[in-house]
């Protein structure tokens, strides 16, 4: 028996890459029901006649409206929290829009769910949360900082248990750069690398899975979770890219790699976990767990009492984790379904045309 067994399971952003994963992972688990929440009738209608399946019930609604998640949330025992905006570019330019949805939306979330007597909640969020630079990382940082202040509010023996789940990039989720290489390596264009040296930590969305399942079963209230992940340089991905599918056509192992330079608010690495937050993460071997700071507001105590430790901790960053060769990326590359299907080692589940996951 499973601690999901008749259990109601809420996903905000239910219709994102996130969303289908968990959906594959426990649709044929013991769970009773698992509702999806998103703002996009045509996603919901997609799902609802791919999947036809009646554990799955379908929500319309926006976070950023309180009443419509309240609508959702009666009835729910786990909220996975992924509803955000998530796109660097466009929340560069629209940055309030990344704080009404990532912050706000996240904090109507949160409420609702207290309110409701949900007893677990586990928010997404992002690497570029870390330092961040661009408005994103800045939306999604502030929205790390609310889930824990309340997660810090209600305390350990609460009746809800409030966590956060940091993840570096996920490979082949919608919008992200592999699907767009392949498509481009496919219809025979360059491959566009903003910059050859970059790193990004690599996870599967299987891996975002288990590490927001992790948090799940083993968080409390207020902590961080983040993966060790290992990374690659864009120029090892794209290389390994042109290598696995010209075992299938041998002109894409001829693409040509085009630098086009560096995107708006994007970084040369990402950052998984601070210094400061290094220096109390406790190992958990797969995974680091970094408790939420319990001290109080008085101040007098912060200008007294310091912590040397933490100029001797370097950050856990993308330049500084496991990385990956070529040999290696393309080892992770074939765990993506979009890959296999396309070199012919499964059959199509999807159309030609979608290359996510």
């Amino acid at each position: 028996m499973s601690i999901f067994k008749d259990k109601v399971l809420l996903i905000t952003g239910g219709t994102g890459s996130f969303g289908n994963a968990v959906l594959r992972r426990f649709l044929d688990s013991d769970i009773k029901e698992i509702r999806i929440f998103s703002r996009d009738e045509k996603k919901q209608d997609d799902m609802r006649h791919r999947l036809q399946n009646p554990k799955v019930k379908f929500y319309i609604g926006n976070v950023r409206d309180k009443a419509s998640v309240d609508v959702a949330m009666r009835g729910v025992d786990y909220v996975f929290a992924a509803a955000a905006l998530k796109q660097v570019p466009s929340c560069e330019f629209f940055p309030m829009e990344a704080t009404m949805t990532n912050v706000v939306g996240t904090n109507n979330v949160l409420l609702s769910a207290i309110e409701h007597g949900v007893k677990n909640v586990v928010v997404l969020s992002t690497d570029k949360a870390a330092y961040p630079i661009n408005a994103m990382g800045i939306s999604k940082a502030l929205m790390e900082k609310v889930a824990i202040a309340k997660g810090r509010e209600l305390g350990e023996n609460a009746t809800t248990t409030i966590c956060c789940t940091r993840y570096g990039n996920v490979m082949a989720s919608r919008g992200s750069v592999i699907p767009l290489w392949v498509e481009q390596m496919m219809s025979g264009k360059p491959i566009t690398i903003t910059d050859p040296n970059m790193t990004r930590f690599m996870m599967t969305l299987d891996d975002a899975v288990d590490l927001v399942i992790y948090a799940f079963t083993h968080g409390k209230n207020g902590d961080l979770f983040v993966q060790k992940a290992p990374a690659a340089t864009l120029t090892t991905l794209a290389e390994a890219l042109k290598e696995l599918y010209a075992t299938v056509e041998p002109k894409y192992g001829d693409t040509e790699v085009r630098v086009i330079g560096t995107r708006h608010g994007e970084k040369l690495y990402e950052t998984l976990v601070t210094r400061e937050e290094m220096a109390k993460a406790i190992d958990m071997g797969d995974y680091y767990r970094i408790p939420c700071d319990t001290r109080d507001l008085n101040y007098d105590k912060f200008f007294t009492e310091g912590n040397e430790t933490v100029s001797r901790i370097e950050d856990y960053h993308s330049h500084n984790t496991r990385r990956l060769d070529v040999e290696g990326m393309k080892e992770l590359l074939l765990k993506l379904r979009f890959v296999r299907e396309d070199l012919g080692m499964e059959a199509r589940a999807k159309a030609t045309e979608i290359r996510s996951e």
